[in-house]
């Protein structure tokens, strides 16, 4: 008897958070969001699963999600197996034309179709992308400089195959979101001769999010979201704020260049972005549907 009433507590309770995300389902209906899914998470079957059920859960929702996935760590595990050495400068990984080649087989191929069968498995309709499909990411040589400590001279870093988008054909995308299929992209772009070119994941994503104008953008990390000076999450933030927090070192290493993402992305039309925990269960569901959400929302101030 006492295991029926907490039974029937359990499904009050789940009818209960059903209807209270309601007003969230009424938000987003018929809305684009797009998910940069990366991390620890992306090395873990069950959290991939989770991930890949509350994908479909938002296309059942009339939500169009847009993935776009990273592949760091399975890529130099491939380079490894193959012999293949790998060097990096200033944390930046050099790609050369060896390094390309097993990047895009890694990224467009066995990681894609992973998460492309997850969906597929959990009753959705994926389709695998890369940045080279319809000329969706036409790149240019990505150019990073240095300032020698001593003689204050920049110098400009080659990383071979490293791509910064510079071209955005987003028709294919928007072709697909009108349908009921679920694009998962690759960062892998194409140059203007048709060589490719390995894209950061949250740059590839952020470039996507600003030409599709969507409602959301959320970048999943390995961490709760950006945090205060005592390390506590900060909820809700500004562009301004944003840029104050970077000046102050408040904001500092890796997370800079995902707060920079975000910024951009706004900046192009994006309505905002949040940077959240990918290895919480339902992060992105968390996030869209619950008054709570997850992370840190980064918008422009409400008029």
């Amino acid at each position: 008897m006492e295991k029926s009433r907490a039974m029937k507590r359990d499904w009050v309770a789940t009818a209960r958070t059903l209807s209270e995300a309601l007003p969230y389902l009424q938000r987003y209906d018929g809305q684009t969001v797009l998910i940069k899914f990366g991390g620890h998470a992306m090395g873990d079957d069950a959290a991939m699963s989770r991930f890949a059920r509350d994908i479909v859960l938002m296309k059942q929702c009339n939500v169009h999600p847009i993935v776009v996935h990273g592949g760091g760590p399975q890529i130099g595990q491939m380079l490894k197996r193959l012999g293949v050495q790998s060097e990096f400068i200033d944390g930046l990984r050099v790609t050369d034309k060896e390094t390309v080649d097993v990047v895009e087989m890694v990224l467009a191929g066995s990681i894609n179709k992973r998460i492309v069968t997850l969906i597929n498995q959990q009753g959705g309709k994926a389709v695998g992308l890369s940045g080279k499909d319809g000329n969706l990411m036409v790149c240019e040589k990505a150019l990073k400089t240095k300032k020698d400590p001593d003689s204050n001279i920049e110098r400009v870093l080659d990383l071979g195959f490293v791509g910064e988008p510079v071209e955005i054909n987003p028709l294919v995308l928007e072709t697909i979101v009108r349908s009921d299929l679920i694009p998962v992209i690759a960062p892998v772009g194409v140059g203007r001769h048709g060589e490719s070119f390995n894209i950061n994941g949250d740059t590839a994503a952020g470039a996507l999010a600003g030409a599709m104008k969507v409602a959301r953008l959320l970048l999943l990390t390995d961490v709760e979201g950006v945090k205060d000076a005592e390390g506590d999450v900060l909820t809700d933030l500004t562009p301004e704020t944003c840029h104050k927090l970077i000046a102050e070192g408040v904001i500092a290493g890796g997370m800079i260049p995902k707060v920079e993402t975000a910024l951009d992305a706004i900046e192009k039309g994006v309505g905002a972005a949040v940077i959240l925990d990918g290895r919480a269960p339902h992060a992105c569901l968390l996030e869209l549907f619950t008054a709570h959400g997850a992370g840190t929302l980064i918008r422009k101030p409400k008029d």
